[in-house]
C-alpha cells in the first residue's frame, strides 16, 4: 500500500525577521518536535547566501517529514555546510543539498 502524505510550500522574504514565521508555519503543519528548529536552520543557511526570497517546503509521507529551504542562486560552500549544518545533521536522518544546489533539505522519521 502506498504511503499517503501532504506537501506545503510558502515563500518567505529573505529577511531575518521572517525566521519566527518559518518556525511557526512549520509547527502548524507537522508535529515532530525538531521540525521547527531544522526549518529555522535551513532557512538561515539560505538567507545567509543573500537570497531575496526563501521558498520553504514541507513534505510528509508516512512517518517521514522532509523540510526544504531553497533560494534562487547556488549556495556558497559556507552557507551549504556552515555552523547550522551540524545541527541539521545531528537531528535529521538524512540531509543534503538540492540537485540544483540552490537549497538544502533535511529528513526526519522513517528508516535511515
Amino acid at each position: 500500500m502506498p504511503e499517503s502524505g501532504h506537501t506545503w510550500q510558502k515563500a518567505f522574504k529573505g529577511e531575518p525577521i521572517e525566521a519566527p514565521h518559518v518556525r511557526l508555519w512549520t509547527r502548524g503543519r507537522v508535529e515532530h518536535p525538531d521540525a521547527p528548529l531544522i526549518a529555522n536552520e535551513l532557512f538561515a543557511a539560505v538567507l545567509g547566501s543573500g537570497a531575496p526570497v526563501v521558498e520553504m517546503t514541507l513534505s510528509t509521507a508516512g512517518a517521514r517529514i522532509r523540510i526544504t529551504a531553497q533560494g534562487l542562486d547556488p549556495l556558497p560552500l559556507i552557507n551549504s555546510h556552515g555552523p547550522g549544518w551540524s545541527i541539521v545533521n545531528a537531528l535529521c536522518q538524512r540531509a543534503g543539498l538540492t540537485t540544483d544546489e540552490t537549497g538544502l533539505w533535511g529528513q526526519l522519521g522513517g528508516r535511515s
